[in-house]
């Protein structure tokens, strides 16, 4: 049985859920409702809008085919190692996404570590272009991905691999038809995640593939750049994504908060 709350933690909280709700509420007073759909059907609203919808959806798959195999090396080490290569995966969630963009500018800019490499063996240049928006979306993502799934996989028996090995399953095919098929919905949730984080990236997008309207400006961007110009695009975009965001933690509430 649940004990009662005492009054001065009820107060406190409903002061801090109407501190973080206020914001949210004044914006959604100020849409224009009824000029919405004349305003999403605007040229740099729709480019913006599909352009974060296409590199959001890459950078998601990207983020899970490289963040997969890390999730898996995570879950099977301990110690120092571990530890250390946990945190670097980490990092880009709490760097400052503008210094994320300029480490990515450093490192795949036309003089950059690997940047100069790439640009002479394929003619590929990543910076203010749609490759460099897929690229800085996924490397924001990426963490949430390894994240996810490491903890599923922790949390795995380890008599299911012994069976399979003694079926004659080698590793590799373990991997695929038995570990990761009985962590499904915790691939699926990284998935869905990691395009939440890469649709709303802002940061290390303009830092390191710019902001150039039809070409490399996604939704956040636009709205950025619509606060100085046309208020009410900004909400209307603004809007989008706050229903966005809702939808993803809606989906995954069952994940996050526990039923009763």
């Amino acid at each position: 049985m649940r004990t009662r709350l005492p009054r001065r933690v009820r107060i406190v909280a409903l002061l801090v859920i109407a501190l973080v709700a206020t914001p949210l509420i004044s914006l959604l007073l100020r849409v224009p409702w009824a000029r919405i759909p004349s305003i999403l059907r605007q040229e740099f609203v729709t480019d913006a809008l599909v352009l974060s919808l296409t590199s959001s959806v890459l950078a998601a798959f990207i983020a899970l085919f490289l963040g997969i195999p890390v999730a898996i090396l995570l879950s099977r080490l301990d110690g120092l190692f571990a530890s250390v290569t946990r945190a670097v995966m980490m990092l880009p969630m709490v760097l400052p996404p503008v210094v994320g963009g300029a480490a990515l500018l450093f490192a795949f800019g036309r003089r950059g570590t690997l940047g100069s490499a790439l640009e002479d063996a394929s003619g590929v240049v990543l910076p203010y272009s749609l490759g460099g928006v897929v690229l800085a979306n996924a490397f924001v993502a990426m963490p949430f991905v390894v994240l996810t799934i490491e903890g599923s996989l922790r949390g795995l028996d380890s008599r299911f691999e012994l069976a399979a090995a003694s079926l004659g399953a080698n590793e590799f095919r373990t991997m695929i038809k038995v570990v990761l098929p009985m962590v499904r919905s915790s691939v699926i949730a990284a998935g869905v995640l990691a395009w939440a984080r890469a649709l709303g990236e802002f940061g290390a997008t303009i830092t390191f593939a710019g902001n150039i309207p039809g070409k490399t400006q996604t939704l956040p961007l636009a709205v950025f750049v619509a606060m100085e110009t046309d208020q009410e695009a900004a909400l209307a975009m603004s809007l989008v994504l706050i229903l966005v965001s809702l939808g993803v933690l809606l989906t995954m509430r069952d994940r996050w908060w526990p039923a009763r």
